[in-house]
């Protein structure tokens, strides 16, 4: 792959993770029965993909290891189940947008966590987004469904920070694609109770929209990002996965007519500008760029 190719590739995973809430919105299922498919479908994707086309070894799992992998599991789960209720309840921006304010939520947890100082530019970081969050928020009214669904979508924000940390804490040492299997086996295991009750009532064309986003929002879109990285910086890829939320909210725009308000583009102006800025400065490695692909 050349470093060319290698930034379509890393575009157009980006616009795959962009249309996860799209196809959360177009399949009339419950957000439990559409993370279970989802994770079902990435399993299948995953080891395809780590059959026929990764050729990274796989490692030895210790006992720490699985702990590490079943805890993050469970928080990619409730990251995924608290964003589709956020699209269903508020629609694709705003759930998009409410979720991109993860990067704030990882500096501070970074701060308090590792006892990390807390530079400059990650306190206008956590500024920005916070200001871009007001801004998308039509008007603070716990009543009305733009207000939950943001609360729903920040709750998603703050779940896929403790996710990031955790994956980052083992990406030097466990492949990304053997722990976003992993990961999505958890999920699928921890859903099949609540969603297997449902599962005979979903429609073919739900199982549809539902394939596509474990198959190519998942699967391929993080198989992608993998293979990109063998050619293009860190920081690069960290940047193009930025554009998700641009992709996502264009898509919901053209499809549903969800016309977003000159408030709300000021407001996720804000918030993608701090991932930009943040992705420049950060200087992620490698691996942890990819394991934080791996969990949207």
């Amino acid at each position: 792959m050349t470093p060319r190719t290698a930034l379509g590739a890393l575009h157009i995973g980006a616009l795959m993770f962009g249309l996860t809430g799209v196809f959360g919105k177009l399949a009339a299922a419950s957000p439990a029965v559409i993370v279970f498919g989802r994770a079902a479908f990435a399993v299948l994707a995953l080891a395809c993909f780590a059959r026929f086309a990764s050729s990274t070894r796989w490692q030895k799992l210790e006992a720490v290891d699985w702990r590490r992998l079943v805890l993050s599991g469970l928080l990619l789960a409730g990251h995924w189940v608290s964003f589709f209720i956020a699209v269903k309840v508020a629609g694709v921006a705003i759930a998009t947008l409410g979720f991109a304010s993860f990067p704030a939520f990882t500096v501070i947890l970074e701060g308090l966590i590792f006892r990390e100082r807390i530079r400059a530019n990650e306190i206008l970081l956590v500024v920005l987004v916070s200001v871009g969050l007001v801004l998308v928020t039509p008007a603070f009214d716990l009543g009305t469904g733009a207000t939950v669904g943001l609360l729903w979508a920040v709750g998603s924000g703050l779940l896929f920070a403790l996710l990031s940390l955790t994956n980052r804490a083992s990406s030097g040492r466990i492949p990304a694609v053997q722990a976003a299997l992993c990961q999505n086996v958890v999920v699928a295991l921890c859903l099949l109770p609540v969603a297997a009750p449902q599962l005979s009532e979903v429609r073919a064309l739900d199982w549809l929209w539902i394939g596509l986003l474990g198959v190519f929002c998942t699967g391929v879109a993080h198989s992608l990002f993998v293979a990109s990285l063998a050619v293009i910086k860190a920081r690069t890829a960290a940047v193009v996965f930025a554009l998700e939320p641009v992709y996502g909210i264009t898509v919901a725009w053209l499809l549903f007519d969800e016309n977003p308000t000159l408030r709300m583009l000021l407001g996720g102006a804000l918030i993608i500008v701090a991932i930009v800025v943040s992705s420049r400065l950060s200087g992620n490695s490698k691996n942890a760029v990819a394991a934080e692909a791996a969990s949207h």
